[in-house]
């Protein structure tokens, strides 16, 4: 048996939504939809909800599952699923009204717009594959219920729906509108490029790579892009490698200093010499910002006797370049990481944009790195018996970059789990995104913020004395969220939990 929660609501007679519950048998293979039916058939529910094909095709069935986006047919029926209509104006229960869509896209002109007579002449099949990454969709809007700068800033985001749209025609040579104009009018760069619209895609669309970013980087072609605040990444970058500036001594510059104690003594044998060369690539932050990590990172490697090289030359993974379509000079950024780490067997990264940058990006550009994220990694190497108490509540941060981008989920939630005396406790949505990435920290801060303070008022909820995560950008925010709302939980990488247990 598995208990069902339904959102309730019939306008002719409830004066606001509520929650009901359901017992039912579950079935192997059972879908929310088929749930849905029992329901009806073993309560005479009459719950309303929309459905057609059954098989993933018509989008019709789209409903909320444990807040994200989903259609009805095809998400798996668990423990404690709540059901809840799209955010969209509810008829009844699990029915909405989506004509406001339908009217926008009317209004929006999101038609094919050409000169039907001639237009196929200009069609040919090597002008048409980015078009045709963005072409499948089914129009059952789980994505825009399901973005978070949709859910707050309505007025400034359109939604990945439209921007998906807007590339559609942008990138068919037979469209003669000024889509891109259209996509910069109605918040292009207000995404943060979380992925969670490619998650929740029935269809697989990657929203943001291939609808935003190259939209992005159509725009600082053209010199219509990016924002003024994401300008300062590209000049960092190109003055000194890095995307932020230096305030203090850099990590690699204290490596150079002082030395790698990972390494041992120059001590060469056949067995030396058979060791897998692991090298780590630092990051702008764990470089320019977060030095600490990089100590606790050595202290913990040492700990469990696992030897690895800080190479000098490392610049950035051109991420935030990326992101904020400024891609002239990531070629040059691939070329120089390539060089740098050509010699290594593998390359472990303790930023959740770093390691998802190398590893679907730099491929692209023509370097293909052993890369792995700091968690998996470490996930069959950690010595426990080493480790003492570290009696404190934790929750986990799921970085946008790393649960979405590099699929890590379990590794991180396991090495946790692995710390004496740590009391583990989930967050309402772990893998909602805190507002850091996309550029939206330094363009749309409002934007950042409100989603800071929303995933901080998830970590007070908890409970939890610490939430930790394996990103930079997402330790900085959350941080920025927890002051907001002046709450005093800790904020740490992995790693930095790591270090209190070998401590």
């Amino acid at each position: 048996m598995v208990t069902v929660y339904v959102k309730r609501f019939d306008r002719e007679k409830d004066e606001e939504a509520h929650i009901e519950s359901y017992e039912i048998e579950e079935t192997p293979g059972m879908k929310i939809l088929d749930a849905l039916e029992a329901i009806n058939e073993k309560y005479d529910a009459d719950i309303s909800f929309r459905s057609s094909c059954k098989a993933g095709q018509c989008g019709s069935c789209a409903v909320k599952v444990n807040g994200q986006g989903a259609l009805a047919c095809q998400a798996d029926i668990k423990e404690d699923r709540l059901i809840e209509p799209l955010d969209l104006p509810v008829i009844k229960d699990l029915v909405v009204d989506r004509s406001s869509i339908d009217e926008k896209v009317k209004e929006l002109g999101l038609q094919l717009q050409c000169d039907g007579e001639k237009s196929h002449e200009k069609l040919m099949n090597d002008e048409i594959k980015d078009t045709k990454k963005v072409r499948s969709c089914i129009e059952c809007y789980s994505c825009l219920s399901s973005c978070p700068v949709v859910k707050h800033f309505k007025e400034d985001y359109l939604g990945p729906f439209y921007m998906r749209n807007f590339a559609k025609f942008d990138f068919d040579p037979r469209d003669e509108a000024d889509r891109l104009k259209d996509a910069l009018d109605n918040g292009m760069y207000n995404c943060t490029s979380c992925g969670m619209c490619g998650a929740v895609c029935p269809k697989n669309i990657n929203s943001f790579g291939d609808a935003v970013e190259k939209l992005r980087a159509i725009a600082c072609s053209k010199d219509l892009g990016p924002l003024e605040a994401h300008k300062a990444f590209k000049e960092n970058i190109v003055a000194t490698g890095r995307s932020v500036p230096k305030k203090d001594e850099s990590f690699l510059e204290e490596i150079e200093r002082v030395g790698n104690k990972t390494l041992k003594d120059n001590e060469t044998n056949e067995k030396e010499n058979s060791k897998e060369k692991i090298a780590l690539f630092t990051g702008c932050m764990l470089d320019y910002r977060v030095q600490e990590v990089g100590r606790d990172l050595l202290d913990v490697l040492e700990a469990n006797n696992i030897e690895i090289e800080v190479p000098q030359g490392q610049v950035c993974c051109g991420s935030p370049l990326l992101r904020t379509g400024q891609t002239d000079v990531v070629q040059e950024l691939v070329d120089k990481n390539k060089e740098v780490f050509k010699d290594y067997d593998k390359v472990i990264t303790v930023c959740a944009g770093c390691g998802a940058t190398l590893k679907n990006d730099h491929p692209k550009f023509g370097s293909n790195l052993n890369v792995q994220d700091i968690s998996e990694f470490l996930i069959d190497k950690l010595d426990t018996s080493k480790m003492k108490e570290v009696n404190t509540k934790v929750t986990w941060h799921d970085p946008c970059h790393l649960a979405r981008g590099q699929g890590i989920k379990d590794y991180p939630r396991d090495i946790i789990a692995m710390i004496p005396g740590v009391e583990f406790t989930e967050l309402e949505h772990p893998a909602q995104c805190c507002g850091a990435g996309g550029g939206i920290k330094s363009g749309r801060p409002d934007i950042a913020s409100k989603l800071a303070n929303e995933k901080a008022n998830m970590i007070k909820d908890s409970g939890a004395d610490i939430v930790t995560t394996i990103c930079p950008f997402c330790q900085t925010n959350i941080k920025d969220g927890l002051n907001d709302i002046n709450h005093d939980a800790e904020v740490l990488n992995l790693i930095q939990l790591l270090k209190r247990a070998y401590e």
